[in-house]
């Protein structure tokens, strides 16, 4: 018997953070913790640095220390991390329509 594996999938993109994450990681490549924590307005330390211990358990993210004081570390997506790219991209185009098409009915059932 075969199983929709789209719970697996659902698994890394789920919750209302890592998302939101992975798109900044989409745009700017490479970026710190107070980058990402600045770019995501709302999100507290201690869930940012949840959301990305379980991107990076997942590979999805990599994080990289440099031995320097003050420590400097940066976030990335591995290079298997970059296949979420076209489903996060379509995502996004997707959530640009449905606002179009809600307001569209909205301006209609005024009419």
């Amino acid at each position: 018997m075969t199983t929709c594996k789209a719970d697996t999938a659902l698994e890394i993109l789920i919750g209302k953070w890592k998302h939101k994450i992975l798109f900044q990681l989409m745009t700017h490549e490479v970026l710190r913790f107070n980058e990402l924590k600045r770019a995501i307005p709302g999100i507290t330390q201690k869930m940012l640095t949840s959301q990305l211990r379980e991107l990076e358990q997942n590979d999805i993210i990599e994080r990289n220390v440099y031995p320097q004081i003050p420590p400097k570390v940066e976030y990335s997506m591995t290079e298997y991390g970059q296949s979420l790219r076209p489903i996060l991209e379509a995502m996004h185009e997707w959530g640009q329509n449905h606002i179009k098409h809600l307001e569209q009915a909205y301006s209609k059932a005024q009419e």
